[in-house]
């Protein structure tokens, strides 16, 4: 997910742009789509590799579905467009900073393909040149689901960087480096910071030590089109310091390997995730060197909404039941906005859930891992997956342990709902027949949430414990209670943030009730002494925002867009 000033940015900007600065500023000339079976092919694979995660042809998701959009454009101007969208945006036509102000996000350059390549993925598009998206009654919609506004507190935090992550972008372009977890090795409390685009650090003497190259141990390994692909999370085994034992996941091209957990031979998948258990020769050396294991491997609708964190419990002790168990946050993929809502939302499936495992049990249908007793459906009789602990997300982004030891994800929404929900052991968080307190269509227009039904309560949905919509933010990022000491002002609350606009949120631990979502306010940061936003600190309007947690309690920020930490307080 990028910025607006040279990164890399949605494709669905670039499409919906097209269709308004076109027709309103240059002339159509003869159309030359291919109907070459061949052509058509090659697009259709770039086009999931490239555009998939965004766009669809039967109803908004990240962008405006694409069906019909060659009966507007021609193959010239789409061609154009698409090598060049930057140049329309500085342009300061109208129709494109309409769109910007609408999607908060812009397209990127795909200069780097070649016309014919581009121009497959256009006669792709092509063959969907009937408009055909979806139809849907709205009339009961809700259209400012949460009207009251997030007040701001007086809490500011001084915080201070700590580091910069070495630019892993090409030509410095943002993100200068795609930071997106924050972690620290158990025992040893050393430091550690992945970057989407394939490297884990480790902090030591205030420089950035890569610890892990994904991209050289995994030669199928792929970061690209972005949208949270590549290398995703990591988690130290809490016994790391004697059995070497980590763990992390990352993105390969569809087609790597057979999937353990593949989609329907009518669903053609965009990549794989892959979650692997490392084993380092020495846990004490300052780089990697021993064997990795391959645990599962998930097929994905798109690029979006992958598999970006996995977890140890940080409050369970060695004899408590969750001592070793392995958290694993796995996405929808796109599925529902693509057009298949049956794929989550259902225990059969691995999408749109959060898994517990024992990653060194061998009772999985493959025999890699071990799928605990103690799981909620671990007794069932039917084909329900037993690694499932809870499901219906769209994508649990993060997720944490209060000192208490409750588990706390953060589910990004689509509509209009983030939402902040306890986890439970078997429970139900609805999507995609929910968002937030509100109801969703899940075959209809998604872009739309109503009042909740009058039979409601016997769908047994677990509602967020706290919220906001896209008047505040566009993606929710989580998020820790604050257990520190150094910041008295943060006791006893859970820190949270909007990922793109960097807007820091709070909830009082206090408040949380299940079924009454607790108020959220607004706090501030202060760097060398002066109060900014992070969007002033990091120069662009799209942050990036990320926490991290020490040992200690202590919290940072990660800011993407310009690969730079912070701690808070002094």
């Amino acid at each position: 997910m990028l910025t607006r000033n040279k990164t890399l940015l949605f494709l669905f900007a670039m499409l919906a742009m097209i269709c308004i600065f076109i027709a309103c500023n240059l002339s159509h000339t003869k159309n030359n789509f291919s109907d070459d079976a061949v052509v058509i092919h090659k697009g259709d694979s770039l086009f999931i590799q490239y555009c998939s995660g965004c766009h669809n042809f039967k109803q908004d998701g990240i962008g405006p579905q694409l069906s019909g959009i060659t009966k507007t454009e021609t193959q010239t101007q789409l061609l154009a467009f698409i090598k060049n969208p930057n140049s329309v945006i500085q342009s300061g036509d109208m129709h494109a900073e309409q769109l910007y102000s609408h999607y908060k996000t812009l397209m990127p350059s795909f200069s780097v393909l070649e016309d014919d390549n581009i121009n497959a993925i256009i006669a792709y598009i092509n063959t969907y040149k009937n408009a055909s998206g979806v139809k849907d009654d709205t009339s009961n919609a809700v259209t400012n689901p949460i009207p009251a506004k997030i007040q701001l507190s007086n809490i500011v935090v001084s915080m201070q960087k700590i580091i910069q992550i070495p630019a892993s972008s090409d030509s410095g372009k943002k993100p200068l480096a795609r930071i997106t977890k924050l972690s620290i090795q158990p025992q040893t409390g050393k430091m550690f910071i992945v970057d989407l685009r394939g490297k884990l650090y480790f902090i030591e003497n205030g420089k950035a030590v890569v610890y892990m190259d994904m991209q050289k141990l995994r030669p199928h390994f792929i970061n690209q089109p972005g949208l949270a692909t590549g290398f995703g999370s990591f988690a130290f085994h809490p016994d790391f310091a004697s059995n070497g034992l980590f763990y992390t996941t990352h993105a390969e091209a569809a087609g790597s390997a057979k999937a353990d957990f593949a989609l329907p031979d009518s669903i053609k998948p965009a990549l794989q995730w892959v979650l692997t258990e490392w084993k380092a020769d020495d846990p004490n050396a300052g780089v990697f060197k021993g064997t990795g294991r391959e645990l599962l491997r998930i097929d994905f609708v798109s690029g979006i909404h992958g598999v970006q964190e996995i977890a140890f419990n940080s409050s369970a002790h060695k004899g408590d039941t969750d001592y070793g168990l392995l958290y694993m946050g796995v996405g929808d993929g796109g599925a529902v906005e693509n057009g298949y809502p049956f794929l989550p939302h259902n225990k059969q499936n691995v999408w749109g859930t959060i898994l517990r495992i024992d990653p060194r049990g061998n009772n999985s249908t493959n025999g890699k891992y071990g799928i605990p007793q103690s799981n909620p459906f671990v007794k069932n009789t039917d084909s329900t997956l037993k690694e499932i602990y809870a499901y219906g997300f769209r994508n649990p982004h993060r997720f944490s342990w209060t000192h208490t030891g409750q588990m706390i994800a953060c589910n990004i929404g689509q509509a209009k709902i983030e939402s902040v929900d306890y986890i439970f052991p078997g429970h139900d968080y609805g999507w995609p027949i929910r968002e937030g307190y509100f109801m969703l269509h899940p075959n209809g227009d998604l872009g739309k949430v109503y009042p909740l039904p009058r039979d409601d309560s016997s769908y047994h949905i677990t509602y967020p414990v706290a919220m906001f919509d896209h008047d505040e933010g566009k993606a929710i990022c989580g998020g820790f209670e604050y257990t520190g000491n150094a910041i008295s002002a943060l006791k006893n609350k859970f820190l949270f943030g909007d990922i793109y606009s960097g807007r820091l949120f709070y909830i009082n631990m206090a408040d949380i009730k299940q079924g009454k979502p607790a108020t959220v306010s607004e706090w501030k940061v202060s760097l060398n002494g002066k109060q900014e936003s992070l969007q002033k600190i990091c120069n662009d309007d799209r942050v990036d925002l990320h926490f991290g947690k020490d040992d200690e309690g202590n919290i940072y920020i990660l800011t993407k867009a310009d690969g730079n930490i912070y701690k808070l307080g002094n």
